[in-house]
């Protein structure tokens, strides 16, 4: 039987739930989008008169075929070109979801979504449905059709091996902003001196440009490693401006919840940087270069507010 309209609202109720659930477990908003669409058929295809809990049905049908997506997803990015890395929201994306306590803002954090991808799918799935969306392992178990007692030792598991990959305590926000500050003066200067002093003595700066755009296959690790590969990029080059097609404006943003610098070309997000900012320093520099998976940041920053940019490159 076709859908009642209120058989649709039921639906569209529960989407922006859906796709933040999607989004953590793919990292990916396309992807996202898709498997709630699929689950839209799904819904369509079903006799929703029989189903108790639409939440619930809901829940399950999505999580399911993420998980199917997770394990294809799997084997595509072993000939990916380059380094992975999750697609990038920045501030104000419905996708980012519940953001009302430490544990959900970090799990849509881009360090943590970077780290859920050394877990197994199903670990992935019992994380994000726990740690960001609170539910009861009793639920996950029905959801993941396994035993209570198997969802409470997955998500042990799986926090200690996020917890394993982000050890230090992050910084305050106010905090963060002063050191991104200092950041994003520090790379212009064209010393490495002030940026190694901003850094950990381990920090990692890792680049996503999918094979269009150039990064490194390789992450530098080491604050001097790190300091150089920054001075590079932000000293101003003819070649780096043919590459984006113009002068890049860089402004103080926030993605994934986390700090971000967002360099913006006519209007055209074509950078997004990360920074896992903690108590001791910058840990991580995360870059997002590859144009695909900055369409949908482009189509934010076009309804955003973003005032001027702190400086052009």
């Amino acid at each position: 039987m076709p859908l009642t309209m209120n058989d649709v609202d039921r639906f569209e109720a529960s989407r922006p739930r859906l796709e933040a659930i999607a989004y953590r477990l793919l990292g990916s908003a396309g992807e996202a989008e898709d498997a709630v669409q699929e689950t839209f058929l799904r819904w369509q295809a079903a006799d929703v008169d029989h189903v108790e809990v639409p939440e619930a049905w809901l829940t399950k049908v999505l999580t399911n075929l993420c998980l199917n997506q997770l394990t294809s997803a799997r084997a595509r990015r072993e000939t990916y070109v380059g380094q992975w890395l999750p697609e990038p929201l920045l501030a104000g994306d419905p996708m980012l979801g519940p953001a009302d306590t430490a544990e959900q803002r970090e799990s849509v954090s881009y360090a943590v979504l970077t780290l859920m991808e050394r877990l197994s799918p199903s670990e992935r799935a019992v994380y994000v449905l726990r740690e960001a969306f609170d539910y009861p392992h009793r639920e996950i178990a029905q959801i993941l059709d396994i035993t209570e007692a198997a969802s409470q030792q997955i998500f042990h598991r799986a926090k200690k091996h996020v917890a394993d990959g982000k050890a230090r305590t992050s910084a305050d926000r106010a905090a963060a902003r002063r050191v991104v500050e200092e950041f994003l003066a520090a790379a212009t200067t064209g010393r490495i001196e002030p940026l190694v002093g901003l850094l950990t003595e381990d920090a990692i700066a890792i680049g996503d440009g999918g094979g269009k755009i150039p990064a490194r296959a390789k992450a530098f690790t080491g604050a001097v490693a790190v300091a150089k590969f920054l001075r590079g990029l932000f000293r101003p080059a003819e070649a780096k401006q043919a590459l984006v097609g113009g002068e890049s404006q860089i402004y103080l943003w926030t993605a994934n919840d986390e700090p971000a610098v967002v360099a913006v070309v006519d209007g055209r997000v074509v950078g997004v940087m990360c920074l896992e900012v903690t108590a001791e320093g910058i840990a991580g520099v995360r870059s997002q270069v590859n144009p695909d998976k900055l369409e949908r940041a482009t189509a934010q920053w076009a309804a955003a507010d973003h005032g001027e940019p702190v400086l052009t490159v």
